[in-house]
């Protein structure tokens, strides 16, 4: 951990932490933010305003063939990037945060595995996770580099160069590339595939909604990282501690949704993460 004490030269006289300190347990809910520092970057700018093409929907998945060749065509090029990516130092601080027993609980928006491979084990992907694949029909599941290979084979005249990851492992395709795209089925029925992620307009599983809540509950404080909260996913989260006169402490350089409901830190979490954990080390 000498790597993570290099960094946390915070004054904490200028910052709340303090104040979070005072507040753990909590718990952490993270978003596209903090793998920035693992070379993914946002969906958003600053003020919240979206930076990438058009995401697909849920519903446009699944009834357009079209819109299926440009996920599978885009993330052909994409999932390497966000497959080999290594977890930052905000990562590594939330691991070690988490066996100080100082946080309760982790929900990440994120779907890059990125916790997971830093070595925390109280998560849940609340939007699903990108290393997993399942048949619509049978729920036959896949790991996503078994379906790279399958699209490898399958499109041959693809140029798969090296491109810079984005946060759901997309990549930059051309409509005539997109309509060259062969996909592959479900080997067991046929069926369609698709990724373990929760798409734009789909619905996160009551059940994983419910634990979650039932995470915080038990918690002292909220802390969300990285995350605009422009999605109501996570908001929601906000607004839950809110109710029940929870602290809620935001780490994010620019504004989020929740800024009328908590205290803002403007800055990035690998900072806010090594400031936090170097007064705890301290008390």
């Amino acid at each position: 951990m000498d790597v993570l004490q290099t960094r946390a030269n915070a004054s904490t006289e200028e910052t709340p932490v303090c104040a979070i300190v005072d507040s753990l347990p909590a718990l952490v809910l993270t978003g596209a933010g903090i793998s920035v520092s693992s070379g993914i970057p946002t969906y958003r700018n600053d003020r919240g305003e979206w930076l990438r093409s058009d995401p697909i929907t849920h519903q446009e998945f699944l009834s357009q063939e079209r819109q299926r060749k440009r996920y599978w065509g885009r993330s052909l090029l994409g999932w390497p990037a966000v497959r080999d990516a290594a977890p930052g130092i905000a990562h590594s601080a939330l691991a070690e945060l988490e066996k100080l027993q100082a946080i309760s609980h982790l929900v990440t928006q994120n779907v890059d595995r990125l916790h997971q491979k830093a070595g925390s084990e109280s998560v849940t992907d609340l939007h699903g996770r990108l290393d997993n694949v399942k048949c619509r029909s049978c729920d036959a599941q896949y790991h996503r580099d078994d379906i790279q290979t399958a699209l490898a084979e399958a499109n041959p005249h693809i140029n798969r160069t090296t491109v810079d990851a984005r946060p759901d492992g997309d990549a930059d395709m051309s409509d005539e590339l997109v309509d060259s795209i062969r996909i592959p089925d479900c080997q067991r029925c046929g069926g369609v595939l698709m990724p373990d992620v929760v798409f734009f307009g789909g619905s996160i599983p009551r059940d994983r909604v419910a634990y979650c809540r039932s995470q915080l509950k038990t918690a002292n404080s909220l802390i969300v990282i990285g995350s605009s909260l422009q999605v109501y996913s996570g908001f929601r989260f906000c607004r839950w501690a809110s109710q029940e006169s929870k602290p809620i402490f935001l780490i994010n350089p620019g504004t989020t949704r929740a800024d009328d409901l908590g205290r803002r830190w403007a800055t990035d979490a690998d900072s806010a993460l090594l400031a936090v954990l170097s007064r705890l080390r301290q008390a």
